[in-house]
């Protein structure tokens, strides 16, 4: 019997709902030489921002148990480079769901940058990132506020038709009531989750192991919280959602779907093992047949 991987998101159809998450898989065009990127269901390209960004500075990156702490911070081209060179040159290789990933420190730059995004013909999903914890001045500031998160959610909304997806933060108390903020300004659909706010120290200097202080906490130590949130979120709100958070195999897939969770991003196992995502979904058919699943839309929410 053949197993039905599709899935609808936001109006558009996936093939299957394995989506790299964003700032681990750089803008598809890495990985295009080491395997078929239309084996994805979707690809969240590179945080993005209206101005080129250097990011952080070094080190960036720590380990610990169960996962990693980054702190990249946002280094990128640009919202002009995404939407003239990488965009294209993605969509000559990528026939899957093309997802533009922006952020900012200021509602106006959100709105110019998801302006400029919008218009370009080959991204088909617009990802506010109000959550990302490692930038001052900006990102999670706008995510742990439902306010604050509705109001950029609003303005984006006045610039651009293509389905407005909110990333969320898991870095509140109260998930719910931002998801709800972000629905009733418009978004079409929610992404959560995004990293936990971390810090590791090295205890021979006596100082942090990061430049920054702080980084986000990803891997497979947050999956279970990620997981509830998800849950919570889908019972709560009307727009569907795609989850994220610790995602390491097909059957933590299985378990975000039955969650609630519409699509599925793969955050940092990508940098552990850079073809989990095409190994995930290679996967899922035989995981479905175990479970008698005939198709992955009916186990959406089952939870």
């Amino acid at each position: 019997m053949v197993r039905d991987l599709s899935t609808d998101f936001c109006g558009l159809k996936l093939k299957n709902p394995v989506i790299p998450a964003s700032g681990t898989f750089g803008f598809g065009l890495e990985m295009a030489d080491s395997f078929d990127l239309n084996i994805l269901g979707g690809i969240s390209l590179k945080g993005t921002t209206l101005e080129p960004r250097f990011g952080n500075p070094t080190p960036r990156i720590a380990e610990c148990e169960g996962g990693l702490l980054n702190a990249v911070g946002l280094q990128n081209p640009g919202v002009n480079a995404l939407v003239s060179e990488k965009v294209p040159a993605l969509r000559k290789l990528y026939h899957g769901c093309i997802i533009a990933n922006i952020s900012g420190f200021a509602v106006e730059e959100y709105r110019e940058a998801c302006r400029i995004a919008g218009a370009c013909e080959g991204i088909d999903i617009i990802e506010l990132n109000i959550s990302c914890p490692n930038v001052h001045g900006g990102g999670m500031a706008f995510g742990t506020d439902p306010r604050a998160a509705a109001e950029v959610t609003a303005a984006v909304r006045t610039v651009t038709r293509k389905p407005l997806v909110v990333k969320l933060s898991p870095n509140v108390s109260d998930i719910v009531a931002i998801a709800r903020a972000c629905e009733d300004a418009g978004a079409d659909g929610l992404c959560l989750v995004n990293t936990f706010l971390g810090m590791r120290i090295d205890i021979k200097t006596r100082k942090p192991v990061l430049a920054n202080r702080t980084g986000g906490l990803s891997g497979p130590a947050i999956f279970p919280v990620a997981l509830r949130m998800v849950n919570q979120v889908a019972h709560a709100c009307s727009v569907p959602v795609m989850g994220c958070g610790g995602v390491s195999s097909a059957n933590d897939v299985i378990e975000m779907m039955m969650a609630g969770a519409r699509a599925v991003q793969v955050g940092s196992e990508n940098l552990r093992n850079p073809f989990a995502c095409r190994e995930i979904a290679e996967t899922l058919p035989q995981l479905m047949e175990q479970l008698g699943i005939e198709k992955l839309s009916d186990i959406v929410g089952c939870v």
